[in-house]
């Protein structure tokens, strides 16, 4: 890969891994709601199970779904069922208790396995993978993966620091329902490019 391709490849991850989308909508809740060290296992699974996604997109993933067209059809409806439930979620989560051990933010697992119903991620693997690995090499396809796992991370983090920021403004129940609900209206929002 040359200089100017990687240039772009890095700018590519920052701006599509910082900008708003299911994952940063969740993440910035989960700050606000639940502080930064608990959202940590979130963030990580953010993370890593994007990584893994672009590397089982490009080494092949993609074919199976171009083998299978409807495929497309059920993914995009388990997501939109999914996105809706975890909007619910967000929207009535209720105020964590002192102490901050009410509640619980989505945990390393759930973050890594939401990847594979996110349609932004997904957009974002089949992007990637397209444009900056289209020889479909192992080297290519783990270069890009690589990018996107030291870019992704801190990205994603910053929206966590946001939420957590967002403590100081959200001391009641009401304020913290408000915002809530805003994130899963945002988090909502976020369907439209795909309907």
């Amino acid at each position: 890969m040359t200089l100017d391709l990687l240039t772009a490849l890095i700018g590519f991850a920052f701006v599509t891994s910082i900008t708003p989308g299911p994952n940063n909508l969740m993440l910035m809740a989960s700050g606000a709601n639940f502080g930064f060290r608990r959202t940590l296992p979130h963030m990580l699974g953010v993370g890593l199970g994007f990584t893994l996604m672009v590397v089982l997109v490009g080494v092949g993933l993609v074919g199976l779904f171009d083998a299978f067209p409807q495929s497309y059809t059920v993914l995009k409806v388990i997501s939109v069922v999914y996105l809706l439930w975890l909007a619910w979620k967000i929207a009535t989560a209720a105020a964590p208790k002192e102490g901050g051990t009410d509640g619980t933010p989505i945990t390393f697992l759930q973050a890594a396995l939401f990847q594979w119903v996110n349609p932004k991620a997904w957009a974002m693997a089949l992007s990637a993978v397209t444009v900056y690995a289209p020889d479909q090499s192992l080297t290519a396809i783990l270069l890009v993966a690589c990018v996107f796992g030291a870019v992704n991370l801190p990205s994603v983090s910053s929206w966590t620091v946001m939420g957590q920021q967002m403590q100081r403004v959200l001391t009641n129940p009401r304020r913290l329902h408000i915002f809530n609900t805003a994130m899963a209206l945002a988090l909502i929002t976020s369907l439209i490019p795909m309907l």
